[in-house]
Formats: structure tokens, sequence, C-alpha cells
């Protein structure tokens, strides 16, 4: 028995080593890194979470392109905002993929627009840009929406006359509803119990893969589906917004209309115009799917950033004061606001950039993979490879901005006091794979921001005297819960 053992453990030894060997070998041609342990990789030095911070601290040591492994899969990151620049946008076709990971997989089944590759993704790219071009031209179009959302948004925070009140709860309502007017066609009461179950499954859902038990899931799938844990709730959640995408689907095709309103139906126009192409991808599982990641992309992030921007307020009372100045003297205290408005406020401009940077809610960014053979900065990186180009370093670049571990609405204004832009500014990525939500954000957080300024000045209830500024990882960079007081202007 004991010869037995001694065996299985030479065994053993004699694999791990084999396995040690063979990852050192494949590593031989990769950009400098950690070395990677069989099996694990390098998980267990980053904690099992792709954490911005620890990626800018490998690349103060391993510098700008460094190789990190994810179990026994390399991972190439890139760092500052020069290395980010020059993968996102320098080399975006071909940097245009997106890995398929096991969760990923098993959640879109390779449909939609936000993960899939190839013709499906260009097909889908395409379609989804051509309707928010449509939106934004309507009379009652994207814009429109958001404003009346604001309205509403402003009576929640009215209804509570000063009192204290967590604000994620009606922002997030407010943003979830623009983009159920968008997908849907119509806004839902803050009472609809299938509407607030769709928000708590489109939170488990999006935190869930910035998680440990996400990781976990990605790097050992085929032990992670026997054994229990939150990842085996999350399918669950996933298979809800499915269906609730699938009532409002089956409500559109009982209500049609000559004159397409929203998504879903420009989209059972497009299956009907598509129907003969053998080439065509559209399909009412596309669609699904197509719907499901633009509701998920929005609500969170969106919501999140404006999450932050009335923290800040609070914690920059001087800053709330000198946007509340410039919004009174600019618009006065009544009228619509516009997008538009935003180039005569040069530093309401600047400040909701700068809770943008800061924030950095989007973190690292989604993962991207190399379509074909390609040699950035001097390496050689092979098709199939996955690239992480860490938005975070390029937003906290210590050479494009003054105090960037400081919130400082002066990064985006010059000596005169105009706005002005800044390369490293990246927060919905850049080239092939940017956020198709990017105009949708800036406009939302814009007429959001500005309306709940003029309105109410945002303070600490009474007895609270610090602000709690740390921020919750995931997949969405949250700020912890807390409670304020809006007092009417």
């Amino acid at each position: 028995m004991l010869m037995l053992t001694e065996m299985l453990f030479t065994l053993l030894l004699f694999l791990f080593m084999l396995k040690f060997l063979k990852l050192q070998w494949t590593n031989r041609g990769l950009p400098p890194g950690p070395s990677p342990l069989p099996i694990i990789g390098n998980l267990w030095m980053l904690n099992f979470q792709f954490h911005h911070e620890t990626l800018i601290q490998l690349a103060n040591k391993y510098g700008s392109i460094f190789t990190i492994w994810a179990g026994e899969t390399p991972v190439i990151v890139f760092s500052g905002c020069k290395a980010v620049r020059d993968a996102l946008i320098s080399h975006s076709q071909e940097i245009s993929g997106r890995p398929t990971t096991p969760f990923v997989k098993e959640f879109t089944q390779g449909k939609g627009i936000a993960v899939s590759n190839g013709h499906n993704w260009r097909q889908q790219r395409y379609f989804v840009q051509m309707f928010m071009r449509k939106m934004a031209t309507r009379t009652k179009g994207l814009e429109w929406q958001i404003q009346e959302e604001a309205q509403h948004l402003l009576e929640d925070f009215t209804s509570q006359r000063g009192r204290p009140l967590d604000p994620s709860t009606p922002i997030r309502h407010a943003v979830c509803n623009v983009t159920a007017c968008l997908v849907f066609g119509h806004r839902f009461s803050g009472e609809d119990g299938a509407f607030q179950q769709l928000k708590r499954a489109t939170n488990f859902v999006v935190a869930f893969n910035g998680t440990h038990w996400g990781r976990l899931y990605d790097a050992f799938p085929w032990l992670m589906c026997r054994i229990p844990g939150p990842h085996q709730k999350v399918f669950g959640h996933a298979e809800y917004i499915h269906n609730f995408v699938k009532r409002e689907i089956r409500s559109h095709q009982k209500n049609l209309t000559e004159e397409p309103k929203d998504l879903i139906d420009f989209y059972l126009a497009r299956i009907s115009e598509t129907k003969d192409d053998p080439s065509s991808t559209f399909d009412e599982s596309n669609m699904i799917q197509v719907v499901t990641d633009i509701f998920m992309g929005s609500s969170d992030t969106i919501s999140a950033t404006l999450h932050w921007a009335v923290l800040y307020m609070v914690a920059y009372p001087s800053i709330q004061e000198k946007v509340q100045k410039e919004l009174d003297n600019v618009l006065g205290r009544s009228r619509i606001i516009y997008f538009e408005d935003r180039k005569r406020l040069p530093y309401t401009n600047a400040v909701i950039h700068e809770f943008q940077r800061f924030a950095n809610m989007a973190s690292v960014g989604l993962a991207r993979q190399c379509i074909r053979d390609t040699s950035i900065q001097g390496f050689l990186i092979n098709k199939g490879t996955i690239i992480i180009a860490n938005l975070s370093s390029a937003l906290y670049d210590p050479e494009h901005w003054e105090t960037p571990r400081q919130f400082n609405p002066n990064h985006f204004l010059d000596e005169e006091g105009n706005f002005v832009n800044n390369k490293a500014f990246l927060p919905f990525s850049a080239g092939h794979r940017v956020c198709l939500g990017e105009q949708q954000a800036r406009t939302e957080l814009f007429i959001f921001f500005t309306n709940l300024l003029r309105a109410f000045t945002f303070q600490l209830p009474e007895g609270v005297t610090e602000v709690n500024m740390d921020s919750i990882y995931g997949t969405v960079v949250q700020p912890h819960p807390y409670e304020i007081c809006a007092f009417s202007r």
C-alpha cells in the first residue's frame, strides 16, 4: 500500500513538472510576465480577478505589454494610454474578436452583438447602428425619451421632501426605463413586479461575470457545473431575462404597426425583409440576445456612473455649487435641457467627464481576441490570443492627467476655462468594439445630471459626517450603498 502511494505521488509530481515545463516553453514567445503555475496559471496572484489596480502594478514591473495566465490560457495585457490606444485603435481590426468563455458561451449561444463574432457580429452591429441613428433623428426619439424620464426622476426625488434616500433606486429605474422605451416601446411603473425582477436579474448576471465565482466558472467549467454556488443561480436569472424579452416580442407580433417605433419592431421588419437571404443572421434567437445585450449593457453602467456622480457632488460641495451657478446663469431654472447645451456649459461638461474618468466603472473593459496574427510594439501576437486593454491604466495615466488619483474637473479645462478633451479619456473603449451605446450614455449622463443639479442640492443626512469613496469591484465598479438628502433649490 505504501509503495502504491509513493508511485502515485511520483506520477503526480512528474505530471506537474511536465505541465510546468510545457507552460514555460509556451511562455517563451510571449511578452514578459509572472511565471505561471500548472492548472491555475497566475490566478492565485490575481486573487482570481482581473483587478485594474493589480494589472497596473504588474505593468510597473513587466512593462506596458505583459502576459498573465488565466489557468492555462495566456492573456496579453496592454497598460497605459499609449499601449492601450495602439492596441484598440492602431490594431483595431486585428483584435476585433471576442473570446468565448464558458459562461459567455452558455449565456449567449454565440448570438447577439456584445460577445458574438464574425458575420453574425457584423450584421447585428450594423443593424443596431442604423437603428440608433434613426431613433436619434426622430421628433420623439432618444433625447425626448431621456427628457421625459428625467422629469419622472425629479418627481421621485421631490416626493422624499428632503428625507434621506438611496439615490440608486430611482436613478436605476429611470435609466432602465430609457432603454425599455428604446427596445420595448414603453416605460414601466415602479410598482411593476416583472420589471423589478428584470432589473434584479440583469444586475445579478452583469455582476456575476466580475466575481470570483465567475472567474472560477470560466477557468474550471467542468468542475464548477458540479458544485453548488452562485454560479448555479445565474442561469436562472439569464433565463428570466430571455423569457421577459420573448413576452415583449409576442406582444409586438400581435400588435404590429405600419411604422416601427422601437427596436423589436425594427428587428421583426428586418427578419421579414431578409427571410429569403441565406446569408442573413436575423432570427428570433439573435433578436432576443441583441435586446438583452442592449438592456444589460446600458442599465448598470449608466446608472452606476450617475450613482457615483451624486456621491461626488456630496463629497465636493464647492464643485456642486459651481455647476449649479453655471446652469442658472446659462440655462435658467425652467427651460428644457438639451444635449446640445453642453457646448455652452464648459465647467458642467468637464465635471461630467471627470466623474466618468474617476469613477472608472468599466474597470479593465471587456476582453478581446486576435482574429489574425499581428505584431504590436515588436511582439508577435498569434490569432486566437486573448487581449485585455486595461482602460483604467489610460484613465489614470500620470503622463496624461495632472492629478490622476484625484477628482479634478480641471483635467478637462484649459487656462481660459474652455472645455478640452483628452486622448486618454477612453471610458467607452475604442476601435471596432467601441461601445455602441456611447451616444446614448453621453446624452443620458448629461440630461439626467444637469436636471438633478438644477433642481436639487445634495447633502449628507443629519449626523452623517463621512463619505465612503471606496469601490465595490465587479464587472461594473459600484460605490458602496449610501443615503443622501435632496433639498429642492
